[in-house]
């Protein structure tokens, strides 16, 4: 029976062993878990960050997009206010020479 005893205490012992590997080995694992726990959280921050700043820039550009859009309106009705004041002009011109004609010949019978 010591025999047996003695093989019992191997196999305790190797046991042992065997649940001191099993418990090194979840120790770094923690280490390795808690390690990328961190990395995550910072990531996440990051991402928050990146994503406050996607969105004040995408308000921004549509603020500037629809300034853009009402001075392309102004220059357009500008251009066409100043081409309408041409013609104005012309036609006063055409008429003021018409009429300068008509009172030169009232002037000069």
């Amino acid at each position: 029976m010591s025999g047996t005893g003695a093989a019992l205490r191997g196999h305790h012992a190797a046991l042992r062993e065997g649940l001191s590997e099993l418990r090194a080995r979840r120790d770094e694992l923690s280490g390795r878990i808690q390690a990328e726990e961190e990395e995550r959280g910072r990531l996440q921050a990051r991402i928050a960050t990146l994503s406050r700043r996607l969105s004040d820039t995408s308000e921004s550009l549509a603020g500037l997009r629809s300034t853009r859009a009402h001075i392309d309106r102004t220059i357009a009705e500008m251009d066409i206010a100043s081409g309408q004041i041409l013609d104005n002009s012309e036609t006063l011109l055409d008429v003021l020479k018409k009429e300068m004609g008509d009172l030169g010949k009232a002037i000069d019978p």
